[in-house]
C-alpha cells in the first residue's frame, strides 16, 4: 500500500457490450488494484461492461463505489444499484462536474466517444490549472495510439502546447497507473508567452 492517503478514483470506460472480453477483464483488475490499494470509485453508475465489472470488483475488495448516473440512463434500467452511494443527476454535464467534484484522481482505460469527451475535460482543465488531480490513460493494447498520434501532430503544429503532455500519464500496465495516479503531480504554470501568436 502506497503511503499516500487514500484517494477517490473516478475511473472513465466503455459502457459497450460488444467489446472485446479483455477490456472487461481489464476494468475487473483495475477494480481489484484500486481496492487491494485503499481507494474509493467514482464511476458512471452503470451496471454493464467495463462500468460494471470495475465497480462490481473494487466492491469485492471493499472498496466503497459511488457510481454518478444521468436520469436517462435509470429509466433504462442500467444503473448499478449496487454501488455505496448511486447519485442520479439531471443530465449528463451535471454528471461529469459531480464525478469531478467527488474525484482525487482520473484513470482513462479504453473507451468511446463518451470516454474521450470525459478524458478530454479533465486532461484540458489540467492544462489551463484549474486542478492538479492526477489524469491518467491506461492502454496496455494500444487503443489510444492514434490518439497519442494525433495530439503529437497537433503539438508539432503549434495547435496544442507541450505542456499538454505534463499534464497527462500514459501507461500500460494497472500496476504503473496506480503509482502515477499516487505521486504528487507539480502544477502547470501558464505565462503570457503560452498564448503569444506564432512567429510570423
Amino acid at each position: 500500500m502506497n503511503s499516500r492517503k487514500p484517494l477517490a478514483v473516478c475511473v472513465f470506460c466503455s459502457s459497450s457490450g460488444k467489446i472485446d472480453r479483455r477490456y472487461v477483464d481489464l476494468a475487473a483488475e483495475v477494480g481489484a488494484e484500486l481496492a487491494r490499494r485503499g481507494h474509493s470509485l467514482v464511476s458512471g453508475g452503470a451496471q454493464v461492461s467495463c462500468m460494471g465489472a470495475v465497480a462490481r470488483a473494487a466492491r469485492a475488495g471493499g472498496a466503497r463505489t459511488v457510481g454518478v448516473i444521468p436520469e436517462g440512463l435509470v429509466s433504462v434500467e442500467i444503473s448499478d444499484e449496487d454501488n455505496d452511494e448511486l447519485v442520479v443527476t439531471a443530465d449528463m454535464r451535471t454528471r461529469k462536474g459531480e464525478m469531478d467534484r467527488r474525484s482525487d484522481a482520473f484513470l482513462i482505460l479504453p473507451g468511446g466517444i463518451g470516454t474521450l469527451e470525459e478524458l478530454f475535460e479533465v486532461w484540458t482543465a489540467r492544462v489551463l490549472a484549474m486542478h492538479d488531480k492526477p489524469v491518467v490513460i491506461l492502454d496496455p493494447t494500444g487503443v489510444y495510439e492514434p490518439l497519442r498520434e494525433l495530439m503529437v501532430g497537433l503539438t508539432d503544429q503549434g495547435f496544442a502546447r507541450p505542456k499538454i503532455w505534463d499534464a497527462i500519464g500514459w501507461t500500460s500496465s494497472v500496476p504503473e497507473a496506480f503509482d502515477l495516479l499516487e505521486r504528487a503531480q507539480p502544477r502547470i504554470e501558464f505565462s503570457p508567452e503560452d498564448y503569444a501568436e506564432a512567429e510570423l
